[in-house]
């Protein structure tokens, strides 16, 4: 499978759309998105972040390839890489079986498993990592599907965040501070929610080979940064400011010419 597209950031309906359908405020999303995927669903090379899980792969495939394959057929989780490093153990485990291998992996902003592909709205798990492909807005849906399907955006709403990580990131969500991770990413984005023009342009720099550090919708030193080397190579004016002359430079070279 091919998994580069453009890797389209979340866009202003797209997050508006699923607060509306969960009923929820945009601060409860960013939490689950901050915690799950420090709020950015795509790798540097526009793939989808992922993480491939072993004892998933396993126990789909009921053990028959565990055999020298520890690393990615295991009934103990682990091994994991991270980063771009995810990619060759799913591709180790797509030789294998395919089916298996894209559903043992979590897809996207919200690490929404590919075993949960019916539920979060496709007929089929090769459809689901084609949409996480697609864009941030098809990542975010598949995530509100799931909270849909599995009766928690009540959580959500009450900001219950130990019922909500126990169902959604699991039984030993207390091991790694999940709910008090996410209680306190909501306490920040109460406070000031991520500028998403700001966040786009983040995505573009961070693609184009400029370093903006963290794709947040939040300008800092190493945005400004990034944002100057743009514009000193692309012949702009060198404020380190979004100005709109470099936004619409910045959507084109990453997006339009892509």
């Amino acid at each position: 499978m091919n998994f580069t597209n453009k890797g389209l950031p979340l866009s202003g309906q797209g997050i508006k759309d699923v607060c509306t359908d969960l009923g929820i405020a945009q601060a409860q999303v960013w939490a689950v998105l901050a915690v799950e995927t420090r709020g950015f669903g795509f790798l540097q090379d526009r793939r989808p972040q992922i993480l491939f899980e072993r004892h998933i792969f396993h126990k789909l495939t009921k053990g028959k390839h565990d055999a020298g394959n520890a690393d990615i057929s295991n009934v103990k989780p682990g091994g994991y890489v991270g980063g771009t490093g995810e990619y060759p153990r799913l591709q180790k485990a797509m030789a294998l079986d395919l089916d298996a291998a894209l559903q043992s992996a979590s897809w996207g902003v919200g690490q929404v498993m590919g075993f949960n592909f019916k539920s979060v709205g496709f007929s089929d798990v090769t459809g689901m990592v084609t949409e996480m492909v697609k864009g941030e807005d098809g990542q975010l849906l598949a995530m509100a599907n799931f909270i849909k399907a599995n009766s928690l955006a009540s959580t959500l709403q009450h900001q219950d965040w130990a019922t909500f990580a126990r169902h959604y990131n699991g039984y030993g969500f207390e091991k790694n501070s999940y709910d008090t991770r996410l209680a306190a990413a909501h306490a920040k984005y109460k406070i000031l929610l991520p500028d998403l023009a700001l966040r786009t342009a983040q995505s573009a720099l961070l693609y184009l080979g400029f370093n903006p550090g963290s794709v947040d919708g939040v300008i800092g030193r190493r945005t400004r940064a990034a944002l100057s080397g743009f514009q000193e190579r692309f012949g702009l004016p060198d404020t380190g400011d979004l100005d709109p002359a470099t936004e619409k430079k910045l959507l084109d070279e990453a997006f339009n010419n892509s």
